[in-house]
């Protein structure tokens, strides 16, 4: 049986499925050295891309993540994406992670998706912790946390990242 993707739909923008024509957008958000300074990912190509949207789709089936492409009302043109993955076994804790084209941030569009994910996340996925973890260096990620509730977990490490710090909210 296929699971409907959750499209979400706020006042400016649209949360739906990452496609395999988004190629491109993927291929930049993945690879631009702005978006992933604080990421640890190896040099991206247009067939790690297609793979990632591949996995996207895959995650999806077999409940394990889903992530969203992040559009405006005006245009069906990827600007970021967001995604709730790394869904603990019992299905009540989950990941948040994000990534935003630089030339639409600081507009409150990242806060807008994250506030539509996580009342997706708590109300109709039923998670009773989601977390996130972002580079100690990266302060509008944190602020962006923060604004919405989320706390430093302490004594919480990530042990693929001794940079990142993570943080959490309780529904």
């Amino acid at each position: 049986m296929a699971i409907p993707f959750p499209f979400l739909i706020t006042e400016r923008l649209n949360l739906r499925k990452v496609l395999p024509t988004d190629v491109d957008r993927v291929f930049y958000f993945r690879s631009d050295k702005e978006i992933n300074k604080y990421i640890k990912r190896p040099p991206q190509t247009h067939e790690m891309a297609t793979a990632h949207i591949e996995k996207l789709t895959s995650n999806l089936m077999t409940d394990k993540a889903i992530a969203w492409g992040i559009t405006t009302k005006e245009s069906n043109d990827l600007i970021g994406s967001i995604c709730l993955w790394n869904f603990s076994e019992d299905k009540k804790t989950a990941e948040v992670g994000y990534d935003l084209d630089p030339e639409f941030q600081g507009k409150g569009i990242m806060s807008e998706a994250l506030k539509a994910v996580l009342k997706f996340g708590f109300e109709i996925r039923g998670f009773e912790t989601i977390e996130a973890y972002t580079d100690y260096r990266n302060t509008p990620s944190k602020k962006l946390l923060k604004l919405h509730g989320f706390i430093p977990s302490e004594g919480n490490k990530d042990s693929d990242n001794q940079d990142n710090e993570v943080y959490y909210i309780n529904r």
